[in-house]
């Protein structure tokens, strides 16, 4: 089963969609199913998989289980989530350790506490009008929107009802963000503008 993919369009299979079908699609696009359709987009370029690793990693050393400092978090890359009948592939989702199951076969069922949506040129829209609301009504406490292109980290606390802005960021800054606070993250990391052995 092969989709041809735009970097402007999705595209829709004409049958209701199953974790089956997310299993037989090709390596270079990401499926999801939201209503019954699959719905099939591009994998990201250069900078959305920088960031995405860059962030993964400072999060999983930081805060994996009890051996990060100060750990409590399992942070995961991609995940496949059962949000409801809706399943969603998170960039990057986190659930608190005590709240972590890991599924014994087929997707995770347990709502994350944490997910990341780096946007793409390809996925900018369907991030923010078809998965932000999925995340929101599915009870998950907070989102990050990262724009690896603008630079911009927006962190959002999420309610029944709506998502606010708690807090953007931009370039350079070294934040604090929610509900990471424990740890300062640069975000100059995930825009690749630091040169690993860089002299002062």
């Amino acid at each position: 089963m092969r989709y041809t993919v735009s970097m402007a369009t999705l595209a829709r299979s004409r049958q209701p969609a199953t974790v089956r079908d997310l299993d037989d699609l090709p390596e270079d696009v990401i499926g999801h199913i939201v209503e019954g359709e699959l719905i099939v987009l591009p994998r990201p370029d250069a900078p959305h998989v920088e960031a995405a690793s860059v962030l993964h990693g400072v999060l999983f050393n930081a805060f994996w289980r009890e051996r990060g400092n100060p750990g409590g978090w399992v942070i995961l890359p991609e995940p496949k989530i059962l949000f409801g009948k809706q399943l969603l592939v998170p960039d990057l989702a986190g659930w608190k350790v005590d709240r972590y199951v890991r599924p014994k076969k087929g997707p995770y069922e347990i709502v994350p506490d944490w997910v990341c949506e780096i946007l793409s040129p390809s996925t900018a829209r369907f991030d923010r009008i078809t998965k932000l609301p999925i995340y929101r009504q599915a009870g998950i406490g907070h989102a990050w929107v990262i724009d690896p292109i603008a630079r911009t980290l927006e962190v959002l606390r999420c309610h029944e009802e709506s998502c606010l802005i708690a807090a953007a960021y931009q370039n350079q800054d070294k934040v604090r963000a929610e509900p990471f606070e424990a740890v300062e993250i640069d975000l100059s990391l995930l825009w690749g503008e630091e040169e690993i052995g860089q002299e002062e």
